[in-house]
């Protein structure tokens, strides 16, 4: 936000310096980035008129010119290609010191004598433009100071906003925290009502519902749309960023910018019948402002006119930007002002959505005053009568009350203030802090019942209060306390590995941990085709953060798209965090990501190099399975895949039969659409299970010796290697000392669809030594087994 500070200081009187102010915004969290000093040194600068304007005789680029001082004439030599008979302009007389440190005297340029210099408003230190002479209006008055004329000195000064303080979006917001902190008083603002002069009005009905549930207009006819924009006006506009472009327009601008509220001009002869606010429909295009057409969808909000029928042209798009074909021009005669409000939600990521950026969008994006249209458009009225003429018509206040939030008073509690802050703040104190602030007070026993203005979306609940007090009072004043008690050592649970270990494992793998936003946009999951329980946040920054995450994988693969795009072909990255799923409330649940991609080595001389695969990332996750000393619970399952998942090279993981995750590599599909290669690789699952700890136990060492057979059976291609496994385990029971798979073949021999496994079975028992009768006895049972669970026939 970019104001003048004596714009401000129009509004709330301070006997502050310039450095004082600026310190008093940062301090109560009003940031200030920039102050640029406006005009500080004048002396000897006035208002001038060029009387007359001939070519130098010795030089084509420069003129002579007779100017008129007020108190006689000068010649000056001039080189400003805008220099001619007529034009108003700043004059440096004589004896004059420009800030850039110019000292003005009399000279003689190819010849000719020159007492003075016509300046450029970039010479004089009020505006970076230096292409020509400062251009005043023709009714300027000749002679006067040019400091007086144009309210110099002055200052620009620009504040950071933090997201919850869109009040100050505007001077009168910010004049009242600066009110408040300086032990000042808002100046009350004259937006009485103009009474109506004739029944001119439009018909305007809201077709948006609760997105927008007010809209206020006035019809203006007869105005002179060529008056010319007042200096005091044009310069406030200038000095906040804007250029003044024609007076009606600037009147809309200068309103947004002084009371928060932004607001658009028609031209009423161009608007056809009936004003309608509606949502925008598939495909409409809609010529806008700055000469771009657009093509909106059913998110865009529009304002119409009844042109080929009721609500059938749309004119503006809601919230943003007005449209070409009724805009005003110097041709307008007829003016249809509106101010609307427009919720947040309405708004939000539509600029974006078209590649621009508005003021208007982007106080609407925060929140404007609900109660704000009305005083706007009053206001507004006002100036364009004062200035430019014209009949008004009657105020139209459209409104759905049902839609609209009044604010509700709050309970402040004295010891709650005291406790919070470390200090009592005294009950006089208080009630100014909210009076300054525009907050109605109300003392009660305990306390104050406080209700904020409308503007103030940001106060919901008691801490907010407080906080208020805190910022005004100054936290300077706050005391500093060191901490007091005894500080106690958490016991980690052995049950349970610490997070730690999860990284280090990782770590030690080769994996970078990368930390992203828990926020996410639609458009990103509707690729992954991650649609189904989402939690969207309720006043999100962006679209693209617009939805808490429900995986951590299309965070993970952003970023290492990121480092792909910039050279880096062996991407290894890892994430822990929180994922969410609807819920009341929302469903929480501690993950872990993995993504890879190019080679599964790093280049070497010693192994030849190979893109990664499947069984390299599970390998990556039987480590960390092991770290927790239960691979026997876990089991992975070529069956039930999500759709972002390859169908044919990829995994369901389960620990103890329940699902916890997934691994393999990307789907094709979905790896073209988000333009990455087919070597990258994916593994997510819930944390909780994998920091399940065994702990380990003491056992004595076998007195009897194992016994080993290996024995190979065909099993069906699509049989696990853990089905498998399970029912080895389950026939042999403790007797089963270990299982070891040693070969895999399919091919000549073996039937197609089917494969070959070889295993070998150690056997143990801790009471007695196993005969050669026992060990055939347990080959027998694990090859019945496993051809009634797995189709498995024994192989000579």
């Amino acid at each position: 936000m970019k104001f003048s500070e004596n714009w401000l200081r129009h509004h709330v009187p301070t006997r502050a310096s310039s450095d004082e102010l600026a310190a008093t915004l940062t301090a109560i969290g009003l940031e200030v980035e920039d102050v640029t000093p406006l005009g500080n040194a004048l002396d000897g600068v006035i208002v001038a008129r060029i009387v007359s304007a001939q070519k130098h005789p010795e030089a084509d680029r420069l003129q002579v010119c007779e100017v008129d001082t007020g108190n006689g004439m000068v010649q000056i030599v001039c080189g400003a290609p805008n220099a001619r008979a007529g034009l108003v302009a700043p004059l440096a007389t004589v004896g004059a010191n420009l800030p850039g440190g110019t000292a003005i005297k009399a000279a003689k340029l190819r010849g000719v004598e020159s007492f003075g210099m016509l300046c450029s408003a970039k010479e004089l230190g009020v505006d970076p433009d230096a292409s020509g002479l400062l251009e005043l209006p023709a009714d300027a008055p000749v002679g006067t100071p040019l400091a007086s004329y144009l309210g110099l000195p002055d200052a620009t000064i620009e504040i950071k906003l933090t997201p919850n303080r869109a009040d100050c979006f505007s001077v009168r917001g910010i004049a009242f925290d600066v009110a408040a902190a300086l032990s000042g008083e808002v100046i009350p603002l004259d937006t009485q009502p103009v009474s109506p002069q004739s029944d001119a009005a439009m018909n305007v009905a809201l077709e948006a519902g609760s997105r927008v549930p007010r809209f206020v207009g006035r019809v203006i006819d007869n105005v002179n749309a060529k008056a010319q924009t007042p200096v005091w006006m044009a310069e406030r506009l200038r000095r906040s960023g804007l250029r003044p472009i024609s007076f009606l327009v600037d009147v809309t601008q200068y309103v947004m910018l002084e009371l928060g509220q932004p607001m658009h001009a028609f031209d009423k002869d161009k608007l056809d019948g009936d004003v309608v606010v509606r949502p925008a429909r598939e495909n409409e295009s809609l010529a806008l402002l700055d000469g771009r057409t657009v093509t909106l969808d059913k998110d865009f909000l529009v304002v119409s006119d009844s042109r080929g029928g009721r609500g059938a042209r749309a004119v503006a798009l809601g919230g943003i930007m007005g449209g070409s074909e009724t805009r005003v021009t110097d041709d307008t005669r007829n003016v249809f002002l509106e101010a609307a409000h427009w919720i947040p939600s309405a708004i939000i990521g539509r600029s974006r959505k078209l590649g621009m950026y508005t003021d208007a969008g982007h106080r609407f994006e925060r929140g404007v005053d609900p109660e704000l249209p009305g005083a706007a458009v009053e206001y507004a009225t006002r100036l364009i009568l004062d200035i430019a003429g014209g009949v008004p018509g009657p105020l139209l206040d459209v409104t759905l009350p049902e839609s609209l939030v009044s604010p509700k008073p709050i309970l402040l509690r004295r010891a709650r203030l005291a406790r919070v802050l470390g200090l009592s703040v005294a009950d006089d104190e208080v009630v100014r802090i909210f009076t300054a602030l525009g907050m109605k007070i109300e003392a009660v026993v305990d306390g104050w019942r406080v209700t904020a203005p409308s503007r103030r979306f940001d106060i919901e609940r008691e801490e907010d209060l407080i906080e208020e007090v805190a910022r005004i009072h100054r936290y300077e004043n706050i005391p500093t306390h060191t901490p007091g008690g005894a500080l106690t050592l958490a016991v980690e649970p052995e049950e349970r590995l610490h997070e730690l270990a999860v990284r280090e494992q990782l770590a030690a793998r080769g994996y970078y941990e990368a930390v992203n936003l828990a926020f996410i946009g639609n458009d990103v999951l509707q690729r992954w085709g991650m649609t189904d329980q989402l939690v969207p946040l309720a006043n999100p920054l962006s679209a693209d953060l617009a939805v808490m995450r429900p995986s951590l994988l299309p965070g993970l693969i952003e970023a290492l798209s990121h480092n792909r795009a910039r050279q880096q072909d062996r991407v290894r990255l890892f994430e822990l965090g929180r994922v969410f799923a609807a819920g009341n409330p929302p469903v929480e649940t501690p993950s872990l990501a993995i993504v890879a991609s190019g080679n599964a080595h790093a280049e070497q001389w010693g192994e030849a190099s190979r893109p990664l695969d499947f069984f390299d990332l599970k390998g990556d996750l039987d480590a960390l399975i092991a770290w927790g000393g239960e691979p026997r619970r876990w089991a992975v399952h070529a069956d039930s895949l999500p759709g972002w998942l390859h169908p044919g090279r990829a995994a369901r993981v389960s620990r103890d039969g329940e699902t916890v995750g997934y691994l393999g590599a990307l789907h094709p599909r979905l790896a073209k659409t988000l333009d990455l290669g087919p070597d990258v690789h994916v593994l997510e699952l819930a944390l909780d299970p994998l920091l399940a700890r065994r702990l380990p136990k003491a056992q004595a060492v076998p007195r009897f010796p194992a016994v080993r057979r290996d024995i190979a059976v065909d099993v069906p291609e699509q049989v696990s290697w853990s089905q498998i496994e399970q029912a080895v385990r389950g026939t042999l029971g403790t007797t089963l000392a270990e299982l070891r798979l040693f070969d895999r073949y399919s091919g000549k021999g073996v039937e197609a669809g089917r494969k070959s496994l070889a295993m070998g079975l150690i056997l143990q028992d801790a009471s007695r030594t196993l005969t050669d009768d026992d060990a055939d006895n347990c080959v027998r049972n694990v090859v019945s087994a496993l051809g009634a669970a797995c189709e498995a026939k024994l192989r000579g």
